[in-house]
C-alpha cells in the first residue's frame, strides 16, 4: 500500500508541473503570434503609397489617392472617393487574372465584361 502512495505522490508532482506549464506556454505563444501580426501590420502601413491598389478589412477594393496622417482616401470607382482609417487597410488588392475566351470558330478573345483593365463608361 505504501508503494502505491509513493507512486501517486511522485506522479502528481509532474502533473502539477504540467498544469502550470501548459497555460504559461499557451499565453507565451499567443503573445508571440500577436507581436508578429502587429509587426506585419506596421510594415504594411509604412509601405503604403499613393497609387497603391489595396483591400480594406471590410473587403472594399480601391486605389489610394491621398494619405493624410491616419486617413487614407481611396478611389473605389472613377470619381468616387471614400476616406478610411489607415488601420482599416488589410493589404494589397488581390490580382485578377483575365482568361481568354475561345469562340466556336476557335478564335481567342478576351471577355470584356470581366476585363479589369477595360475602361468603364
Amino acid at each position: 500500500m505504501s508503494s502505491l502512495v509513493a507512486a501517486a505522490t511522485t506522479s502528481s508532482g509532474s502533473g502539477t508541473l504540467l498544469i502550470f506549464a501548459l497555460p504559461v506556454l499557451l499565453i507565451a505563444w499567443m503573445f508571440y503570434t500577436q507581436r508578429r501580426r502587429t509587426k506585419e501590420s506596421q510594415r504594411l502601413q509604412s509601405t503604403l503609397g499613393v497609387g497603391d491598389e489595396i483591400m480594406t478589412t471590410s473587403g472594399m477594393l480601391g486605389r489610394i489617392t491621398a494619405l493624410e496622417g491616419d486617413i487614407a482616401t481611396l478611389e473605389v470607382s472613377p470619381g468616387v472617393t471614400v476616406r478610411f482609417n489607415r488601420r482599416a487597410i488589410s493589404g494589397p488588392a488581390p490580382t485578377a487574372s483575365v482568361s481568354p475566351v475561345t469562340t466556336a470558330s476557335g478564335e481567342s478573345e478576351t471577355d470584356d465584361a470581366s476585363d479589369p483593365t477595360r475602361p468603364t463608361d
